[in-house]
C-alpha cells in the first residue's frame, strides 16, 4: 500500500479497548503499534488489531474524519467496524 493520508481503529480485541488514529503512511504506522514502538495508549492497553480503516485524499480532510470519529459514542464506532468488518477481523495483512 503507498503512502496516502488515512484513519484507522484499532481494537484490543472483539468489543474490546478502541483505538482512533490517523496517519500519513498506515501500514508504518500500524506496524509501530503492533511492535509497542511508542510508549502510549495502543502499548498500554495491548491494542494492536487493525479492524477498520478510511485512506484520504489530504492529511486535513483525515484530521478532520478523526477528530470527528473520536468524539463519537462508543456504540457508533462499533457499528462503523462492524459494517465493514463484521467478524473484527486483524486487516493488517490486507494493507501489506
Amino acid at each position: 500500500m503507498k503512502r496516502q493520508p488515512a484513519v484507522y481503529i484499532l481494537a484490543s480485541k472483539r468489543n474490546g479497548t478502541l483505538y482512533t488514529g490517523v496517519t500519513s503512511d498506515l501500514t508504518k504506522r500500524i506496524w509501530e503499534h503492533r511492535e509497542e514502538l511508542a510508549d502510549g495508549f495502543t502499548k498500554k492497553y495491548s491494542v494492536k488489531n487493525l479492524v477498520w480503516f478510511e485512506q484520504h485524499n489530504t492529511m486535513e480532510t483525515a484530521i478532520a474524519r478523526e477528530k470527528a470519529i473520536k468524539e463519537w459514542k462508543r456504540a457508533w464506532k462499533v457499528r462503523l467496524i462492524e459494517e465493514s468488518n463484521p467478524e473484527w477481523l486483524d486487516l493488517y495483512r490486507d494493507i501489506l
